[in-house]
């Protein structure tokens, strides 16, 4: 990072501060973005857009349809949401969520986006769409039990800690009989691992955790129960990871992956809370990257 443009810095930052900002006052903006005139409030997102204008400056490649896209997506988001809010104000799930959980879903997955981007700035992408999606499900939707709080507690750790040691035995069996998983023979200083954790959680498994227990278990959970959503969602989940670390269909990686979502989606819904089950997915991947892969 410290080797980026000043653009690009800025732009990162830009991405990060919405999803900090409904981090820690989820309860608060959803009022805020209320006492706006609607036309507004629908409008604003476009300024999650803005990181893709900054970067596409410092390159000297700014296009206009991706300007247009990356403008104009997170208003769609925020529209199609209201239609939903007004639609189902029960919240059982309306189909327009569900749409945008496959439009959100498919673009991430599929990288429609990516090309848009340096290869090493695509994770703003990534970012830019979580930002229109907590938008959209928190502040227009105002969808209930998400559980994204980065006011951590110290059941999240419970929790979060509980199912990774639940999981960890199944998945080296798995992973070992699977020919998936390997010891690193250098094994990594106390600092970088950590700081891979960090990142991790960040980048990696804290968008992940909103998008398949916040948003779409919590969905499903209303329509299918809890058993029944916390699978489909783990079998999602792990269908995801379909084109991982390999040209064709990597179906090692599937099937550890829906076993860890079982896990993931078991943390999640122990309180409703994103921290917990964003713990544990951040500790399965550090721990997997850095001397398992």
């Amino acid at each position: 990072m410290h080797d980026w443009p000043p653009l690009v810095i800025v732009a990162f930052a830009w991405s990060i501060v919405p999803l900090l900002a409904f981090g820690f006052a989820e309860k608060r903006i959803p009022r805020v973005i209320e006492r706006l005139p609607v036309v507004v409030g629908l409008i604003l997102p476009a300024l999650f857009g803005v990181p893709y204008l900054l970067v596409a400056l410092s390159a000297s490649n700014l296009r206009t349809n991706w300007l247009i896209v990356y403008f104009l997506l997170p208003v769609l988001v925020a529209v199609v949401l209201r239609h939903a809010r007004q639609a189902d104000p029960q919240q059982q799930g309306d189909w327009r969520d569900f749409a945008i959980l496959l439009v959100l879903g498919l673009t991430v997955d599929l990288r429609w986006l990516e090309p848009a981007w340096p290869a090493h700035l695509a994770v703003i992408s990534k970012l830019i769409l979580l930002d229109a999606g907590l938008y959209g499900f928190l502040a227009i939707r105002q969808l209930s039990d998400v559980g994204y709080d980065l006011r951590f507690r110290s059941d999240d750790l419970k929790v979060g800690l509980r199912e990774l040691a639940f999981y960890a035995p199944l998945a080296l069996l798995g992973g070992f009989l699977l020919g998936f998983l390997h010891f690193h023979k250098i094994l990594p200083t106390l600092v970088s691992a950590g700081s891979a954790w960090i990142f991790t959680f960040i980048l990696i498994a804290l968008p992940e955790e909103i998008f398949f227990r916040g948003w779409m278990q919590n969905l499903l959970e209303r329509r299918l129960g809890r058993r029944a959503s916390l699978w489909l969602t783990a079998a999602i989940f792990g269908l995801s990871h379909f084109n991982k670390r390999a040209v064709h269909f990597n179906w090692r990686y599937v099937l550890l992956a829906i076993l860890a979502g079982v896990f993931y989606g078991r943390a999640w819904r122990q309180q409703n809370r994103v921290a917990a089950s964003a713990i544990t997915h951040a500790s399965v991947d550090t721990i997997w990257s850095i001397w398992l892969l």
